[in-house]
Formats: structure tokens, C-alpha cells, sequence
């Protein structure tokens, strides 16, 4: 499946720490907005358009700066493996999570990382999910099934083995190949193929199928996975797992390369087609903000993992960083109303919100109604990051079904969230598509 993310900001709110209520931001009740314009702004629809596109860029730049540092530590990692180099590799993914967690919002709203999927690259190519991890390396039997599941054509077994279908391992060939036989499963590249690399399969600690009862740790990959095939090599097939691990994280860096291009405020064609696209563009950002809300998060990402009890189905299944992809995916929706974003350098670019558009219209009720919605899935999301980091990960609390409180919560608060959003829309007088359109789970 594809996809299937006080108005001034303190220190304590920037990257690596990212609490994610609007406690740390955020504007006071009555139906008004705490100036957070730069000076001589003025919150028309102009510069909430620009602030918008600034934001994207900024977040998509820090995307790829955090990329091509999680390339460097693969580097290190696959020319010296050890528990160390193999543990600075897993940070270095986690961080690179950290900013396009917070780009989710501008998809389904035919900019860039959409438009790019046409031409096999964009978010099909960087972040689909869930991923049939038996197409790209080793992974243990359960219940006798290899997990392999219906053949795929060209892939005899997968492809870190079959040395005679794949003699080369290329980023492009890694793209080509996603979707195979038309199947969404048959994912090869992106920051998922990368952390099942990384992790492997999220089993016990003592290596046996996690369907029965999970443990509260992720994978349990061991470094000696890339070692040389004379010096200790597990597994087999260490040299090509390492040329795969390679070629997959450069095909990442092309992808988020041509994405931060198209944004760019001086050269990007997005950013200015965009900027000077009046209330379309506002739509559009409304638009992504829905449907991100409801059928993208509370739907695919949220509850379908709840109802099932899926662990595959939930987002970072091997790494265990579930409860960071969903609080990031939400604080998107959030950068977005309130006009602020705080760089990977801690760094902030601030400007129009909606919310101050909002209030400049005549429209503050509905500002602070959506405000408090936003605080309220801050609240959820929130919940279920402290208690992933307490050492209950996603995987475990949906264990408990539709009756885990937090979670459920965390899924309302979605819906009633994305109400908010369709009733600014129409304060507005716009015209959107129906927010609702990505998922069969629930309606609006």
C-alpha cells in the first residue's frame, strides 16, 4: 500500500524532541490568534500560501539533509560492520524519520511528491508500506510459510539471493521493480526497504514468531549480516545485502532531491505555481490536511493495525518507531495551521498561518474550534509516544484492541479533527474533494 503521514516555539519543541501540543505552541482562546507574523506581515491569503510553501521546502530539505546523513553512517556500517557502526546506522534512520514524518501533509494535493509517483519515483517510491519483506532478503518461516506469499515474476526467491535475475543492485532497478505484477506488497526501496535492512524481522528477543504474543523489542538483526562471507558472515549473501542496503538509500536521496527541487523558492516550478494559486492552493492545503487526517492516519495507519491486530500492517514494523510516525504525521497537519515549522537545526520558519487568516476573515470561532481539535489529537498522540517510550511499542498496544483507550482516542480525535477542517472549508466558501475518499474503514 502507498502511504498506506503559543504561537511562538520553544527550544523544547525542536527536532529529536518534538512534543507535539500546542502547549508548546499555539494561540489563547476567545477566538483569536497570538501575532506570529514577521514584521510587517499581514496574514493575507498570499502570505499564508508563501509560509506554507517555505515550510514544505524547509521540511523536505531537512529530509534529505538527514538522509544523506543516514547514507553516510550506511557507509560506515557496510565498509566496518560492528554492534556499533550497526547501532549508528539505526539512530541515523530514526532520525531521518523525524522531518518527513512532518511532509506527509502535502501529498494527496497534486504537488510534487505525488506527481513524482507517476514516473516511479515520489512516495511510492520513498515511504510505501507495508512491504513484503520475503522479496528482499531472508526472513524466519512461521507456521511453515516462508512469507513469501504468491510468487512474483523475475524473483525466484528474493532479490539479496537470486544472483542470476539481479547480477547488479541499482537504485533505479529498485524502483522499477515496486509494484511488481501490480501487487502495492512488492515494495523495494524507500525508508521501509532500508529499516527491514536494518532491523529485520520484528520476532522475540529469543527468535520465534511474534504472531502468538509479542515482546516489547523490535528486530534483532545482528551486524554480522555484513560481514565478509570469509570473516563471519550470517545469513549468506553479505557483500550483495550491503550493495542493496546502498542502492536503496541512494535511490531515497534522488527521490527527496527531485521533491526539495520542485519546492525550492528561487528555482522550484512547484513552489511558484503554487504560491500564485489564490484559493486553489489554499484547497489544496486544506484538502491534504483531511485527508491525511482521516483516511491516511486514523484509517490505514491507525486503525486498520487496531482492528486486525496487525503487526505488519502498522507503519514501522521492524524498527518499533510506529509511535513517532502517527505523533509526526499529526504535528504535519499542525505546521501547517499554525504557520510553523522548527528545522532539523532548531531553527524556525514561521509566518501566515491559517489561523491567522482565519481570524483576518472573520472566522476566529472556527479557528479555535480547530484548534482545539488539533489540541485534542496532540493530547492522544501524545499518550501513545510516552508509552511506546516506557517500553509498550505500538505493536504491543494494539494488542489490546478497539477497547485500548488511548488509541481509540487518538482515532476519534482524527475524525473529529478532520470535521473541523471540512467546516473551514465551507466557512470559506471553498470547494474540496470529499475528505473521506481514502478509506472503506469509517465515514465522516
Amino acid at each position: 500500500m502507498l502511504g498506506r503521514g503559543s504561537k511562538k516555539f520553544s527550544a523544547f519543541c525542536a527536532f529529536g524532541a518534538i512534543s507535539f501540543a500546542i502547549a508548546c505552541g499555539g494561540s489563547s482562546g476567545g477566538g483569536s490568534s497570538e501575532n506570529n507574523l514577521a514584521a510587517g506581515e499581514e496574514p493575507t491569503l498570499e502570505n499564508v500560501l508563501k509560509t506554507n510553501a517555505l515550510i514544505a521546502f524547509a521540511a523536505y530539505q531537512d529530509s534529505l539533509i538527514t538522509a544523506q546523513a543516514l547514507q553516510s553512517a550506511l557507509q560506515v556500517l557496510v565498509s566496518n560492520p560492528s554492534e556499533a557502526t550497526l547501532a549508528a546506522a539505526k539512530n541515523a534512520w530514526l532520525t531521518a524519520r523525524e522531518p518527513y514524518g512532518q511532509t506527509e501533509v502535502y501529498r494527496f494535493r497534486e504537488g510534487p511528491i505525488d506527481q513524482l509517483q507517476e514516473n516511479g519515483g515520489g512516495e511510492g517510491s520513498i515511504n510505501a508500506w507495508p512491504l513484503n519483506e520475503a522479496r528482499i532478503d531472508y526472513v524466519m518461516e512461521v507456521d511453515g510459510e516462508s512469507g513469501a506469499g504468491i510468487p512474483v515474476s523475475g524473483i525466484s526467491s528474493n532479490i539479496i539471493a537470486d544472483t542470476a535475475a539481479f547480477p547488479s543492485i541499482t537504485p533505479q532497478m529498485l524502483r522499477d521493480l515496486n509494484e511488481l505484477d501490480g501487487d502495492e506488497g512488492n515494495v523495494f526501496s524507500g525508508y521501509h526497504a532500508i529499516e527491514f535492512l536494518l532491523w529485520g524481522q520484528d520476532l522475540n528477543a529469543d527468535g520465534t514468531s511474534g504472531l502468538a504474543g509479542r515482546d516489547n523489542t523490535p528486530g534483532h538483526r545482528s551486524y554480522t549480516d555484513y560481514l565478509p562471507e570469509d570473516a563471519g558472515c550470517t545469513n549468506g549473501h553479505c557483500t550483495r545485502r550491503g550493495e542493496y542496503l546502498l542502492a536503496a538509500v541512494q535511490a531515497l536521496i534522488e527521490d527527496l532531491s527531485a521533491v526539495v527541487a520542485q519546492w525550492d523558492p528561487n528555482t522550484g516550478p512547484h513552489y511558484a505555481s503554487f504560491t500564485a494559486g489564490g484559493d486553489a492552493s489554499l484547497t489544496l492545503i486544506l484538502e491534504g490536511m483531511g485527508r491525511l487526517s482521516f483516511g491516511e492516519l486514523a484509517g490505514e495507519r491507525i486503525n486498520i493495525a487496531l482492528v486486525t491486530n496487525s503487526q505488519e500492517d502498522e507503519h514501522s514494523c521492524f524498527s518499533d518507531n510506529t509511535h513517532r510516525d502517527i505523533l509526526l504525521n499529526a504535528k504535519g497537519v499542525q505546521n501547517s495551521f499554525l504557520g510553523n515549522y522548527v528545522r532539523a537545526d532548531n531553527s524556525v520558519v514561521s509566518g501566515a498561518g491559517i489561523d491567522d487568516y482565519l481570524v483576518a476573515q472573520g472566522l476566529g470561532a472556527n479557528a479555535e474550534n480547530l484548534r482545539a481539535a488539533l489540541q485534542a489529537t496532540a493530547d492522544n498522540m501524545g499518550r501513545i509516544d510516552s508509552r511506546a517510550k516506557s517500553g509498550v511499542p505500538f505493536d504491543n498496544q494494539i494488542q489490546d484492541g478497539p477497547t485500548e483507550p488511548n488509541i481509540t482516542a487518538a482515532i476519534n480525535s482524527l475524525i473529529a479533527q478532520t470535521q473541523s477542517i471540512e467546516n473551514v472549508i465551507n466557512a470559506l466558501g471553498l470547494t474540496a474533494g470529499e475528505l473521506d475518499q481514502d478509506t472503506e474503514e469509517f465515514q465522516l
